[in-house]
């Protein structure tokens, strides 16, 4: 009798989702804050791609071992559906926020935000770009709620380019894999490099070829 060995079938990469769903939602929401668009298009693409999509995302991550993009994506799916909900509530006077209140949720994102742009220092140089001008934005927003408020459309360009930032990770993920090269690189770790970065399926184009990683 001879032995076949069946190759796993190949995973995808949840990241693409989370990604293209953090970007767009942020997009939109600096957009509004702009006032290009209306609050519609914020609340229903936060909830269900932002919020839901990118949750998801995060639960797909764990499989991967991954850490920092299971609590990434998570997380800030999990800020998107508390954020969209906070505001229909506040429509109908349920719990109603203040502009203290938002900055207060939007401070203890901040908090959060800080530990994670860390992280995003060991990973690569596009993460750390993604996450420092996410960390920025939110610094501005929670001085723009708490007196500043002329800092919320300062805000609004600062994270304009975070979403942008996020795609072009996204854009890595896809194009990478499907050009087989390095077609769009991610630029050098801020401090030292992955200690894991050789055994990680998410750090991989494909079984042949590394680099496709956000």
């Amino acid at each position: 009798m001879t032995n076949t060995h069946v190759s796993a079938p190949k995973l995808c990469n949840p990241a693409v989702v989370g990604l293209a769903g953090f970007g767009l939602t942020t997009l939109i929401l600096q957009l509004h804050g702009l006032g290009f668009v209306g609050l519609g298009p914020v609340i229903w693409l936060g909830l269900i791609f932002g919020g839901g999509a990118q949750l998801l995302a995060g639960l797909q991550e764990m499989k991967t071992g991954n850490n920092f993009g299971y609590c990434a994506f998570t997380s800030f799916g999990a800020f998107w559906i508390s954020f969209c909900l906070m505001t229909i509530a506040g429509e109908y006077g349920l719990f109603k926020a203040s502009t203290t209140d938002v900055g207060w949720f939007l401070f203890v994102w901040t908090l959060f935000t800080a530990i994670l742009w860390v992280g995003s220092w060991r990973i690569h140089g596009a993460m750390a770009v993604t996450f420092t001008f996410l960390l920025a934005g939110f610094i501005l927003l929670d001085l723009g709620h708490f007196g500043f408020p002329a800092l919320n459309k300062v805000a609004a360009y600062v994270l304009i380019a975070c979403a942008l930032s996020a795609w072009y990770m996204m854009a890595r993920i896809i194009l990478n894999e499907l050009y087989g090269r390095d077609l769009l690189p991610a630029g050098k770790p801020w401090i030292g490099a992955r200690a894991n970065a050789v055994t990680r399926r998410d750090a991989q184009l494909s079984p042949a070829s590394a680099g496709s990683r956000a």
